[in-house]
């Protein structure tokens, strides 16, 4: 078997130790750049969409759901998996309609977070949505997701403050403090 570079590492063999629905597991055995070898388990998932969802007035739209890997009720922004065919935005736009009931006027792309580079491929695309009007949610089945609002100075603070943990929500958060700011 040809050996595969992959930056500074070759290749030397890659198998699947598993695949569900929306997560895989592959093990990649590798030759390092001193020459010495090891396993890379890499956990791939599909990619998502996180919207920050603020009205005209700024007020945030967060959710308040059970998360059942972290065993614990969180608070977050609207985020969802990306649907085959289906571009970043218009996942985002799919998930604060179904998730809040939200529609907005205006979208700003707020760039990509790859939540742990070393081991873990799961693109998450942030978004702003200014102008966010709230409708009512038509949420997937076994979903059970709670719009929180609250102004936005007080999302910021639930952030620095540890209130919200998800990573893409966070950074979002802060992204848009500072846009917002500048655009001032």
């Amino acid at each position: 078997m040809p050996i595969e570079k992959r930056g500074p590492y070759e290749v030397v063999s890659s198998r699947e130790v598993y695949r569900g629905a929306r997560i895989s597991l592959r093990c990649d055995h590798v030759i390092q750049p001193g020459g010495s070898e090891r396993d890379f388990d890499i956990l791939e998932m599909v990619e998502g969409s996180t919207v920050l969802a603020l009205s005209d007035d700024h007020t945030a739209y967060l959710t308040r759901e059970y998360k059942y890997a972290v065993g614990r009720e969180c608070l977050e922004l609207i985020s969802g998996a990306i649907d085959e065919g289906e571009t970043a935005l218009e996942a985002a736009q799919r998930e604060i309609k179904e998730e809040a009931g939200l529609t907005a006027r205006e979208w700003i792309p707020l760039g990509v977070l790859d939540p742990f580079t070393s081991a873990v491929r799961s693109p998450n695309h942030m978004f702003l949505a200014l102008g966010a009007v709230l409708g009512e949610p038509d949420p997937d089945e076994g979903e059970v997701i709670h719009t929180v609002a609250v102004p936005f100075s007080q999302a910021v603070e639930m952030v620095i403050h540890g209130d919200i943990t998800h990573g893409a929500s966070c950074v979002a958060i802060l992204k848009a403090e500072r846009l917002l700011r500048e655009r001032r």
